[in-house]
């Protein structure tokens, strides 16, 4: 009988065990899903005496006009760029300009060696002044010719061979005066001048060397800074909303740095171009800027923000403060009592931190914007906003 005792008791004394187990893995069970579903609906809380007030911070929607703009990468170009060679040949006897300067149009940029080319010159205005008496001559001769002809003393066929030579004398004379024109013209090329306003680029011929016309390598290169361009991308979907604005008026443009932290200048949309990039999906526009500080220069990358609209009296709140449910989007707001509630809200553009709410608010509201993780309906809550101005008020 005590051996059996022995068997019996141990078994008696591990079902309340067992028990209590099961027990305490149920209670675990439900606390990790009532842990994993919290949060993701705002529930309505349990009203109790004495319930703590949540912290929160909140703000008042502002009424406001609002600009909608559209973002693309863009590229400062110029709006002219020239290559400055030389139309003789000859020896580059000077250059005239400092790299980097701004030229203006008829600048002096270079000088060719103008030697040969004023002997040209000289050579056919000398021409010029022989043919003029050749055919002074000739002429003289002509109209003796014709009062012999009238007294019968010269034949018509001597008197129509003077009137070629009259004529021969006056090509020859018209000839000269082209051929001086042009040695005038070339001698013009020796003073290389800036065709446009612009800025001069790095020199790539030094004075002294031989230049030529087949020459591929220019001296010096002039772009144009002031007014520039700049080139950039938009996506097709935006396409009818930029139409649109152009339709409505001229479109302003903005030109950010790349990492949107200052506003480098200010423009003017000058037209989309003809055809959407299938490959990227992207259609390209150029924009137009006065650039007086030269902010923009030619092949600098720029954000560029184009001006599609502006929202008139917008209500606008802390982008913060929007939270997003299974149902779209919703804000907290601070209801009479003082205790949380729910306002689900239609947002439109997010811009600097604000968010542009088209439906849902009026504008009179407390919206939370901070603290909205620890709210559920009817939560109690302290506004810290209106403590934080106190505090400063009293200082």
């Amino acid at each position: 009988m005590t051996s059996i005792r022995t068997v019996i008791e141990p078994r008696r004394r591990r079902k309340p065990t067992i028990l209590a187990a099961a027990a305490i893995l149920t209670i675990a069970s439900g606390s990790a899903a009532a842990f994993w579903l919290a949060g993701t609906e705002p529930t309505i809380a349990a009203s109790q005496p004495g319930t703590p007030a949540v912290p929160v911070d909140v703000a008042t929607p502002a009424i406001t006009d609002v600009p909608v703009y559209l973002d693309g990468l863009g590229t400062v170009q110029a709006n002219y760029t020239v290559n400055i060679t030389t139309r003789v040949d000859g020896e580059l006897q000077s250059v005239m300009f400092e790299e980097g300067q701004a030229v203006k149009k008829g600048d002096l940029l270079a000088v060719i060696d103008p030697r040969p080319f004023q002997a040209a010159v000289d050579q056919a205005a000398a021409k010029i002044k022989q043919d003029e008496a050749d055919l002074a001559n000739a002429q003289y001769l002509l109209a003796k010719d014709q009062r012999l002809s009238q007294q019968q003393i010269v034949t018509q066929e001597t008197l129509e061979e003077q009137q070629a030579q009259v004529a021969s004398a006056a090509a020859q004379l018209a000839q000269d005066q082209a051929a001086k024109e042009d040695a005038d013209v070339s001698l013009s090329y020796t003073q290389i001048r800036s065709p446009i306003d612009g800025r001069a680029g790095i020199r790539r011929i030094d004075g002294g060397n031989e230049v030529h016309t087949t020459d591929t390598t220019p001296i010096v290169t002039i772009t144009q800074t002031q007014p520039i361009t700049v080139v950039s991308t938009l996506r097709e979907d935006d396409l009818d909303a930029v139409r649109a604005a152009l339709k409505a008026g001229p479109v302003e443009v903005t030109a950010m740095s790349m990492d949107r932290s200052r506003e480098l200048a200010l423009g003017t949309l000058s037209l989309i171009d003809n055809i959407i990039d299938q490959a990227s999906g992207t259609i390209r526009i150029k924009s137009t800027f006065e650039n007086r500080d030269d902010a923009l220069w030619p092949g600098q990358f720029v954000m560029l923000r184009v001006k599609q609209q502006t929202l008139r009296k917008a209500v606008t709140i802390p982008s913060a403060a929007l939270e997003r449910g299974e149902d779209g989007f919703f804000v907290y707001i601070i209801d009479a009592a003082g205790a949380a509630a729910v306002r689900k809200v239609t947002p439109g553009p997010i811009e600097n931190g604000r968010a542009v709410i088209e439906k849902g608010l009026s504008g009179s509201e407390q919206v939370v914007t901070s603290g909205q993780y620890r709210l559920d309906v009817g939560t109690p809550v302290s506004i810290q906003q209106a403590a934080a101005s106190q505090a400063v008020s009293k200082e």
